[in-house]
């Protein structure tokens, strides 16, 4: 019972580590020292990672770090998660009860066919996705005017 959870939890360790790639985070290590950059990869085994266009607390720029996973003590991520709830109540008040939010998997799915992500649609054609689709460009249009 016990390894079934650790598994469970490791596995969603993971995958919110997975969630981090292409995005800016800030990592800070056991010696206090801090980078920040753009999270290219990481090693599921060790948990090093490799940030791009990195910069360190002193103002250093460097085209890649990569940062030994038994140095780490903190890992921030910079940006705003995308409001995946925001965008699929969007959606249910043009599709009522046809929208299905599966937040684990950061996708919302529409009538059954449409999936829809973080970075738009990504599968279903027609003028329903085509409806999606500018229902999740003016979603997005309003978040960045609202920053």
């Amino acid at each position: 019972m016990v390894s079934s959870i650790t598994s469970a939890g490791s596995s969603r360790f993971l995958r919110e580590l997975a969630a981090l790639l292409d995005k800016m985070v800030s990592v800070k290590t056991i010696h206090g020292k801090a980078y920040s950059g753009r999270l290219i990869g990481y090693d599921p085994t060790t948990l090093s990672l490799c940030l791009s266009d990195a910069k360190s607390e002193e103002g250093a720029v460097y085209a890649r770090v990569f940062i030994r996973g038994d140095v780490i003590s903190e890992i921030i991520r910079q940006e705003e998660p995308f409001d995946l709830k925001g965008l699929a109540k969007r959606l249910e008040k043009m599709f009522p009860n046809m929208v299905k939010l599966y937040e684990d998997a950061g996708v919302i799915v529409v009538m059954d066919k449409i999936r829809v992500t973080e970075e738009g649609v990504v599968e279903g054609t027609g003028p329903v996705a085509e409806r999606v689709k500018r229902v999740y460009e003016q979603f997005i249009s309003e978040k960045k005017s609202s920053e």
